[in-house]
């Protein structure tokens, strides 16, 4: 099936502007929604995309964004709760909105990032509001192929897991970790953009739920240990016991930011770790963390990306 517009709602977060960046590089055109369009105005240098701002939770919003476009990706989603913004709002009513929508609008492929460990028997209520939000997003679509992806954490330049740390480790000698156990195979988001671009349009993702992960399980004391390394700082870690991890999430939760969360970590005691092989679509090496960190940690420019958008317009 040759898709030649996509509408991604959420488009100006992290795995959205890569998404952005390539299907650009594949003659796509992108429509990108978002709450807050200054945000994504470094976007508006691909020479394939608009920006449309709107909430992406209002009907009439979803219609306009919809309307005219061969394919949509839903990105939206949050790690942590607000007053203004449920689990269950954002990751479970706005699929079926979304489903409702794309249907409506005779959107011929939908794609759905998910995440990794998502099951209506998760110990958090993240996890399962990720499930409850491919239940409701496959109900709402109804006739209209839909693929759902789901991604380990995501990293690469501008990530809110790496640089969490990296911002730590360069402020403190000391680094009393929380779930320093946990398993994670971390996937690069270039490469999470690629299966998802991918897979617009391919007949084989049709009605499929794929895992996307890196090459290599870590735990996450070795991946801290791994962002001092490629900083160049000596840092001892120390692994919590589980008693004082649950007090410095929730000591966390409760301070500006929103570091982390009790809820959290309780996603966090699932292996973040794919169970089986790489899809059909994804028919390339997954990038080790490894080759990427120091590009972003280290004397690479933060401005990398633009540079790239610069370039494909020519300027």
């Amino acid at each position: 099936m040759d898709i030649g517009s996509v509408c991604l709602l959420g488009g100006s977060g992290f795995l959205g502007r890569s998404i952005a960046d390539q299907a650009t590089e594949r003659g796509i055109r992108v429509r990108v929604v978002t709450r807050n369009a200054a945000r994504a105005r470094a976007l508006t240098v691909l020479p394939t995309v608009e920006l449309m701002e709107g909430d992406p939770s209002d009907e009439p919003t979803l219609a306009a964004a919809f309307e005219g476009m061969d394919a949509a990706v839903n990105l939206v989603g949050i790690l942590h709760e607000s007053r203004a913004h449920s689990f269950s709002a954002v990751h479970a009513e706005l699929p079926h909105a979304v489903g409702r929508a794309a249907s409506a609008a005779g959107i011929q492929h939908l794609v759905h990032v998910s995440a990794l460990g998502a099951s209506d028997k998760a110990p958090s209520n993240y996890l399962r509001s990720k499930a409850a939000g491919e239940a409701a997003l496959r109900m709402g679509a109804g006739v209209v192929p839909w693929t759902i992806l789901r991604p380990s954490v995501m990293f690469g330049e501008g990530d809110h897991f790496l640089n969490l740390f990296a911002s730590l480790a360069k402020l403190f000698p000391v680094l009393p970790l929380a779930g320093a156990g946990a398993r994670f195979q971390p996937v690069w988001v270039e490469d999470a953009a690629r299966c998802c671009v991918a897979a617009l349009g391919d007949t084989r993702s049709f009605g499929q739920a794929y895992e996307l992960c890196g090459p290599r399980v870590y735990t996450l004391e070795e991946l801290v240990r791994l962002v001092a390394v490629t900083l160049g700082v000596r840092r001892t870690v120390v692994a919590l016991p589980a008693a004082l991890g649950e007090m410095q999430a929730f000591a966390l939760e409760h301070l500006p930011g929103t570091l982390m969360t009790r809820d959290n970590l309780r996603s966090m005691s699932v292996p973040n770790v794919c169970s089986g092989k790489r899809p059909p679509v994804c028919d390339f090496e997954p990038t080790a963390v490894e080759a990427v960190l120091p590009q972003y940690l280290g004397a690479a420019s933060s401005q990398a990306r633009y540079a790239r958008y610069r370039n494909h317009a020519g300027r």
